[in-house]
């Protein structure tokens, strides 16, 4: 069994930084992508970063100069540096992996629970 686990959301004020991180744990053979999305009340479910096995980027213009992603393909962990956060970062940030459980596999999108960022006064 594999699990996505985050951690490190809280609130924070505006113009603050948080560390998100997620680990993957459990049988899995490789990973190809790591990224991270957030959801917002009442919208829908959106990209936020990715981050590939060559360690090539991608970032929502919305949070491009102000967030980070890094990757420990060693330990299967990807982390979010949040810096400069203003109130419409709030949101529930979700890990996604893309990941094979087998040699012959194909890749599959699992997701974490989720965790909340609140970025307020």
């Amino acid at each position: 069994q594999v699990h996505v686990v985050e951690s490190g959301g809280g609130l924070v004020q505006p113009g603050g930084s948080l560390r998100l991180s997620c680990v993957v744990s459990g049988s899995i053979f490789s990973i190809r992508a790591m990224g991270w999305y957030r959801q917002a009340p009442g919208k829908q479910r959106e990209l936020v970063a990715t981050i590939i096995n060559a360690g090539n980027t991608n970032y929502a213009d919305s949070v491009k100069g102000r967030f980070t992603i890094s990757r420990d393909n060693a330990r299967n962990t990807v982390a979010l540096f949040m810096n400069s956060l203003k109130p419409e970062d709030t949101a529930v940030y979700y890990c996604n992996a893309e990941l094979k459980y087998y040699a012959g596999g194909v890749y599959i999108n699992t997701w974490g629970q989720g965790t909340q960022v609140t970025v307020s006064s």
